[in-house]
């Protein structure tokens, strides 16, 4: 069993896959800028960004996991993803590693009904342009031969020991603290949200399936999603509280935006929110025989996450 290395440890995919393949002892190297310490996984420091380092981060691997996060800025995405994006192309080509690459759902843009993974990338952002260069950065390398990849793509997250993801920021978070739950642009609209768990699972049985390299998966998440509005109403019966909400809408957020740069980022991603956000991952179920965790068996368990905490 060759080695494994998550390049972006520390994020809350990436330590769920490492707590996977820990507990299947498969070897493991594990690089960050600051790695942290699990089970008998080998450390590494590392900055992607940086040729040489991705090159000895990379080395003597069988299968590379790129899940690095970046600063929430355009300006930090347009310089650092392109850059980051070859150095792995690189270093995976040099070691004959195979690369599978966790991706979002940016490049797609506006989609009239439920994004697949045959779905044409329109992105209608900065930032899904730019997702969309690295995802073709990646794709170009497997369609010429030269490089064993896979993009696996989840929607937003939510889930127990998440507290960055939109689902726990927007709603767990502020509800477990007797506060008002926020809903973006339209409370009435299904939104799909991946159960970070699913998220992790499903990249681990696609890198261990060697029928599923070279394409793209979208992770296993629960079909008919539920509104704003629902997903808040479940998260407050399981955490005791009443469901309080309010609702941002655009001009709200651009005035936020202008005092606070994180918001302003997020302006350009409010097409995600004003109309039905569908994610189909009836490929990978029909593949693996699992489709999510249901969302009500998600939001308990996240709910009881915070009632430890």
């Amino acid at each position: 069993m060759g080695l494994t290395t998550i390049l972006g440890a520390g994020g809350t995919i990436a330590n769920g896959l490492a707590g996977i393949l820990a507990a299947d002892k498969r070897p493991l190297r594990l690089v960050s800028r600051n790695p942290k310490p699990m089970s008998e996984a080998e450390l590494m420091a590392a900055d992607l960004s940086d040729r040489e380092q991705t090159i000895r981060a990379v080395a003597g691997s069988e299968v590379v996991h790129l899940l690095a996060g970046l600063k929430y800025d355009t300006a930090v995405w347009r310089e650092t993803w392109p850059r980051i994006m070859g150095n792995v192309i690189e270093a995976c080509k040099r070691a004959q590693a195979k690369l599978l690459f966790f991706d979002n759902v940016y490049m797609y843009g506006r989609v009239a009904g439920p994004m697949t993974e045959q779905t044409p990338y329109n992105p209608c952002s900065k930032k899904g342009e730019i997702r969309a260069h690295i995802a073709t950065m990646l794709m170009d390398e497997v369609k010429a031969g030269s490089l064993q990849g896979m993009i696996a793509r989840a929607p937003d997250f939510y889930g127990p020991d998440t507290p960055n993801s939109v689902g726990n920021v927007l709603v767990f978070g502020p509800l477990a603290k007797g506060s008002a739950a926020s809903c973006m642009v339209n409370a009435d609209v299904p939104h799909s949200v991946i159960y970070t768990p699913d998220a992790a699972r499903g990249v681990a049985l696609l890198a261990d399936r060697a029928s599923a390299w070279n394409q793209v998966w979208h992770l296993p998440t629960v079909a008919d999603p539920p509104t704003g509005r629902q997903f808040i109403e479940a998260a407050a019966k399981e955490l005791g509280v009443a469901p309080k909400f309010r609702v941002l809408s655009p001009l709200m957020l651009k005035v936020f935006g202008w005092f606070n740069p994180q918001v302003g980022e997020m302006y350009e991603m409010l097409y995600q929110n004003d109309s039905p956000y569908l994610f189909d991952s009836s490929k990978f179920a029909r593949e693996f025989g699992f489709g999510g965790t249901p969302y009500a068996e998600g939001i308990k368990a996240t709910a009881a996450s915070y009632k430890k905490a």
